[in-house]
């Protein structure tokens, strides 16, 4: 989950290896570093404790060359420091190495190059391969080869990226379980985690396999295995634009993803909705009606939004086609030896596709025999390449760590293949003719929501300094309320609880009282007496109140009350969710914490 870059070509690498990190930052941002070098060799390194920009500020105009590296971090091992930052370098500072993942034999590596005379500088598994290699890099040895033989020592999860000051004409990348990406330029090459670190200098790209290695020249580059065979990939083209990854004028990337989302929910229709057959139109999926009628159950797998996405997907598909179906955390899932049935359909989600949990969790169904269809943001990523099918959000991409308009962008895709399940069962031309209308709808609606952003920051500094928050609804909420206490969690740092509104008098109700505000999800539908009975009884114990309601309800009953727009029951999660975004957004403000950089998180988790 931190960020790699990579430049080799006849330009300065330092402008961008330090623009590419910056907009990696959100992969990582306790510590940075760069190294360089040029035709004469030698290497020349910087690396901080800090972000990318206390990074550029200690870097002296002077520091040139034509190929280089850089790196900013998310700790695993060892506390943020100068000397735990990326690039490490092996005793002769030949050898200079960036490295996304865990290597888990790492002590018992360290233990055996110590003996052998090594010295270690810091306390992360990363030093490790830096030094392994350079013990493979005698003379004559090509550095792609010792980078290989270093590799095969190794157990763990990477994607590196590897200077040598001797051989300054390459740069050798590699990926196991952590993503790495080529960028092919004018006579220029580069290389990173992710491509928002690319677009604006190329759109061809190609994406490594597991197990897969590169030779990255100025001319072009070379792909193989760890056993050394040659393999052949072919550049793909992105297309997410540069203005993707700036601010456009809002003070912060969450704020303009979250009024992006009509825009996203638009895209990820678009081309979808047949209206003559009240169905959806999901080419992707790769399975005709008569495999989609044998589907007895569907099993949704992903992490954090992505796993409360599922929740809410698994809810759709219940309603809409009346398959069984259930949504679990995919890091949960694939430790737990689970059956895999053939008449189950998995579904991965992950915004990046590149979520280590979910893409391990495919692969143990995979190699089980299961059919899995992928629910992912990124083109090329690791899961849609694994999937058998799947549907691609096409919400563009989210620089701010906390995930919006993918996540909303998700559960339209989950109504998307809802419908499209119900069709093929029971559901009526004249339900499927409703949930059309009531897709279609959607964009116009989220922008009703988003223009009340005002009045929820008011209501969000109002609430900002309370000890915690509570947040419920029933059925079809309660995924709802769980995603809404994540975000202010994550955010804000406001200790948030979801329980079922059910559920509150059998425990949860003990913690009510003035310091702890309830959030309360009250849909207008065949549950809301119930709804407005669990808000008395929390007004009874001197409880406050935000409710997210169709219609207010009474003063007695809310303190506060946030409107939106009635859709069809199935879809009323999607609008009840877009308040929250906005509440947690605004309370992160009100306490000023570093909204698309929340403490101890990062973007796409690509470790265990």
């Amino acid at each position: 989950m931190c960020g790699i870059v990579a430049y080799i070509g006849p330009k300065d690498a330092t402008p961008f290896l330090l623009e590419g990190l910056a907009r990696l930052e959100y992969r990582g941002y306790d510590s940075a570093g760069v190294a360089v070098t040029g035709r004469t060799g030698g290497l020349k390194v910087r690396k901080v404790k800090g972000r990318v920009a206390d990074l550029a500020a200690v870097v002296p105009a002077r520091f040139k060359g034509t190929t280089g590296i850089g790196h900013t971090r998310w700790a695993t091992h060892g506390v943020p420091s100068d000397a735990n930052a990326h690039p490490h370098l092996d005793d002769a500072e030949r050898i200079a190495v960036v490295h996304n993942g865990i290597i888990e034999n790492a002590d018992e590596l360290r233990a055996r190059l110590t003996e052998e005379g090594a010295v270690f500088r810091s306390e992360t598994d990363t030093e490790v391969l830096a030094h392994l290699i350079s013990a493979h890099a005698t003379e004559g040895v090509e550095l792609e080869e010792a980078v290989r033989a270093a590799l095969g020592k190794v157990v763990g999860t990477y994607g590196i990226a590897v200077l040598d000051a001797e051989q300054p004409d390459r740069i050798v990348v590699a990926r196991n379980g952590s993503p790495i990406v080529l960028g092919i330029g004018e006579k220029e090459m580069f290389a990173a985690s992710d491509v928002s670190a690319l677009v604006r200098y190329t759109r061809q790209v190609v994406h490594l396999e597991d197990g897969e290695l590169a030779t990255v020249r100025a001319d072009g580059f070379r792909t193989f295995t760890e056993d050394a065979r040659t393999t052949h990939r072919q550049p793909s083209t992105v297309d997410w634009d540069i203005d993707s990854y700036d601010t456009g004028g809002y003070e912060h990337f969450l704020l303009k993803e979250i009024h992006e989302q009509p825009g996203s929910v638009e895209r990820t229709l678009s081309g979808r909705l047949d209206e003559r057959f009240a169905t959806a139109h999901l080419g992707g999926l790769n399975l005709d009606a008569r495999e989609l009628r044998e589907i007895r159950r569907v099993k949704i797998l992903g992490c954090g939004s992505a796993y409360y996405a599922g929740e809410m997907g698994a809810q759709l598909i219940e309603e809409l086609s009346r398959i069984p179906a259930h949504s679990e955390p995919a890091s949960e899932f694939r430790y737990r030896n689970p059956v895999i049935e053939a008449d189950t359909l998995y579904v991965a989600v992950s915004q990046s596709g590149e979520t280590y949990d979910t893409l391990a969790a495919v692969q143990e169904i995979k190699r089980k025999g299961g059919r899995v269809l992928g629910v992912v943001n990124t083109v090329g990523s690791a899961i849609a390449r694994e999937c058998d099918g799947g549907i691609y959000l096409h919400a563009g991409p989210e620089v701010s760590v906390a995930s919006t308009k993918a996540f909303t962008s998700t559960v339209v895709a989950f109504a998307l293949l809802a419908l499209h399940f119900g069709r093929i069962h029971d559901l009526s031309p004249a339900d499927g003719r409703r949930i059309v209308a009531g897709l279609r709808a959607l964009p116009d609606q989220i922008r009703e929501i988003l223009a009340q952003s005002d009045g929820i920051a008011e209501l969000a500094a109002e609430y900002a300094e309370s000890e915690g928050m509570m947040f419920i609804g029933r059925v079809r909420g309660y995924p709802v309320a769980r995603e809404g206490a994540q975000k202010l969690k994550e955010i804000s740092y406001v200790h948030a609880e979801a329980y079922p509104a059910s559920e509150l008098k059998h425990g949860p109700l003990a913690l009510i009282s003035p310091e702890l505000p309830t959030v309360a999800l009250v849909p207008d539908d065949e549950l809301l007496d119930k709804n407005l009975t669990t808000l008395g009884e929390i007004k009874a114990r001197s409880g406050r109140v935000v409710a997210v309601a169709h219609r207010r309800p009474e003063a007695k009953l809310a303190d506060h009350c946030i409107l939106v727009p009635k859709s069809e029951p199935e879809l009323d999660p999607l609008l009840l969710n877009i308040p929250l975004q906005l509440l947690a957004y605004h309370a992160a403000v009100a306490l000023k914490r570093d909204v698309d950089r929340p403490r101890n998180l990062a973007k796409s988790v690509t470790v265990e």
